[in-house]
């Protein structure tokens, strides 16, 4: 009988957690029966999934800050599906967790993933959430893509280390290449347009550059209206491009000449491998394990959250043709050597089947 997952998500729109769940279920077809439950209703990822799948999306029908009562419909359904393993993501999910949690029950095998955080914790843990995850996950094994992470969940959240696991994010390296933007160099980035991710320093440090270049802003999302005013206010409409929702960011990306992250809180964005598989420099803020992922030749050119200092890296970069091929090789050899999908994949399959 065919093992039945099921996996909670605050949304799943598309974001880091939704393409990486796409791509490790894709890879593995019908090895699994997927129940996707969205708490928000956003079922926009569903476009990554292959059609071969054998996957649902259920409503669950929880109510915000209704807990207690949502705690009751969470295990009601938990009984009612009867799922082989509860894979829950970031806190969004935290009511399943708690449900499944003694003396809750009913005790379904318990995988947590936890990708980040919001704004609300992108300075400093929530006391009331830490406490939660302390409680609530000591009995699940909860894996995290970022040595940040890990010792946040070590040190901060006191877990049981014998119950975390490290899975770095993989990347389809043969879906990028690099081709450039042509006349003019293109600084791009491929983000939701959400306020973590904070493009409105990007725009800001992008009008600093003096350098004759353009600015393309992949991905769509709550922000844009604000973004595309913002982009008329710096007088910048003539140089930046919104895209909006690309279903594949790979060919956008294969016109970048420089990938640039703005974000005031990531852990390791999925975007900055495919900016490596690219063989593109990255300019971008100190977040997470961003500077770790890159080759060290790149570290330079990974900065404070200011505009000021993102406007320096990119006017860097720019300025040298040579130095963005270079830190381009280094960093695509990196992820060939650290970040090949195939071991994130088989991490994922021993964890979602009990073996790991």
């Amino acid at each position: 009988m065919t093992p039945t997952l099921l996996h909670v998500y605050a949304t799943f729109a598309i974001g880091g957690p939704q393409v990486r769940f796409a791509a490790i279920a894709n890879h593995f077809g019908r090895r699994w029966r997927h129940l996707v439950v969205a708490m928000d209703g956003n079922l926009a990822a569903r476009e990554r999934l292959s059609p071969e799948l054998d996957v649902t999306f259920p409503e669950a029908g929880l109510r915000k800050g209704d807990t207690r009562g949502n705690l009751r419909r969470c295990r009601a359904l938990l009984r009612e599906w009867a799922p082989d393993a509860l894979i829950t993501s970031n806190w969004g999910s935290i009511e399943w967790a708690m449900a499944n949690a003694v003396p809750f029950g009913p005790r379904v095998r318990h995988v947590h993933v936890e990708d980040g955080f919001g704004p609300e914790e992108q300075a400093r843990q929530i006391p009331r959430r830490v406490l939660t995850r302390r409680l609530v996950l000591r009995r699940a094994t909860v894996a995290l893509p970022s040595r940040t992470l890990l010792a946040i969940a070590t040190d901060v959240w006191k877990l049981d280390p014998a119950r975390l696991r490290y899975i770095p994010n993989g990347i389809d390296l043969a879906r990028f290449s690099h081709a450039g933007g042509g006349d003019l160099p293109v600084i791009g980035t491929v983000a939701a347009l959400r306020p973590e991710k904070n493009l409105a320093r990007l725009l800001r440090a992008f009008q600093r550059v003096a350098a004759p270049c353009r600015l393309v802003i992949a991905g769509d999302g709550p922000e844009r209206p604000q973004l595309e005013a913002l982009a008329g206010e710096l007088g910048l409409l003539e140089r930046v491009r919104f895209t909006g929702h690309l279903p594949d960011p790979a060919a956008a990306i294969a016109q970048f000449d420089i990938f640039a992250l703005s974000s005031d809180t990531e852990q390791m964005p999925i975007s900055v491998l495919e900016a490596m598989a690219a063989a593109l420099p990255v300019a971008g803020t100190d977040v997470g394990d961003v500077k770790a992922m890159l080759d060290p030749a790149n570290a330079p050119f990974i900065v404070a959250r200011d505009e000021a200092a993102l406007a320096a890296s990119m006017t860097s970069l720019l300025q040298d043709a040579g130095l963005r091929a270079r830190l381009g090789a280094a960093n695509r050899a990196k992820a060939e050597r650290d970040y090949d999908q195939a071991v994130m994949f088989e991490a994922y399959a021993a964890l979602w089947e009990g073996r790991a």
